[in-house]
């Protein structure tokens, strides 16, 4: 049986995956899929690919652009959720702030550098027209709850996080979200080490065939959003509003998709220079 070690974020996009891993369909093809949850996000998930010890990660398109053409030897192979993400600009619920043009000149809260929390701070800050250079400021605080604690002691300002996942945060009174960023590009590919896609494209493929046939129906499988509204702890009608506004796909990124997300992480200073589409993907 094939080890396969996969890496995502604790959040309802990644539901497919635990029931897929629950049907035991992976084991039915002679592939043991062990889920890893990396509550850091991206910039966690980066390290896990370089150091191997993640095969493929479930990651933010961004993060994974910028980290392959800082060498991270892993390559794209197909877009997993086709919408934006709708990452929510979050303060403390005692803080002063009101506005996002309140926050110009403040400190970001970021899970680490490199990870979507730190990139869209930088499109939020462009957004808003801001100098990115005199107006933005980062505090690391590692993760979802290292912010509730870093904010609510007033170490970073705001945070920038996928609003659904952060809104219980917002109705228990711990957060206010202030403004909302969604991100201009499908939001999660499926990356995997070049080592891994070399050796086991087989296997890789399965896998994929494997998701892909659930993802394709997700929305359909009876009583999804009670499910998801029980097991992620949110409202029922949060739920159906985000399923409302989600799709997947089983299909590789497309070269133009992929230039728009580079020449907009160039233009920020994020990357130094774009790279050619075959650099970033592989298509199986």
């Amino acid at each position: 049986m094939t080890k396969v070690n996969i890496g995502g974020v604790p959040e309802h996009f990644n539901l497919a995956w635990y029931l897929t891993l629950k049907e035991g369909e992976y084991k039915d093809e002679n592939i043991n899929l062990r889920w890893h949850d990396y509550y850091g996000g991206t910039g966690a998930m980066c390290k896990a690919l370089r150091d191997g010890d993640i095969d493929i990660a479930v990651i933010l398109t961004e993060g994974i652009v910028k980290d392959i053409i800082a060498g991270n030897p892993s390559k794209i192979v197909q877009t997993f959720v086709q919408t934006p993400l709708h990452w929510g600009v979050h303060v403390a619920q005692n803080s002063t702030y009101k506005t996002v043009a309140d926050l110009k000149g403040t400190k970001a809260a970021i899970s680490r550098y490199g990870s979507g929390s730190h990139l869209m701070a930088y499109i939020n800050a462009q957004n808003h027209n801001w100098d990115l250079e005199k107006d933005l400021d980062f505090e690391v605080i590692k993760n979802l709850d290292g912010a509730v604690e870093g904010l609510t002691q007033g170490r970073g300002d705001y945070f920038l996080w996928e609003k659904f996942t952060t809104k219980p945060l917002v109705d228990n009174g711990i957060f206010r979200r202030i403004d909302n960023c969604p991100s201009p590009w499908p939001c999660f590919v499926i990356a995997v080490r070049e080592d891994f896609i070399k050796n086991n494209e087989a296997e890789l493929k399965t896998i994929l065939d494997i998701i892909n046939n659930t993802t394709r129906e997700f929305k359909d499988i009876p009583s999804i959003d009670k499910t998801i509204a029980n097991r992620y702890e949110q409202q029922l009608d949060d739920v159906q509003e985000w399923l409302g506004i989600t799709e997947w796909s089983q299909e590789l990124i497309d070269k133009k998709t992929l230039n728009n997300v580079q020449k907009e992480l160039f233009a920020l200073n994020i990357i130094p220079e774009i790279v050619n589409y075959e650099t970033l993907t592989h298509k199986l």
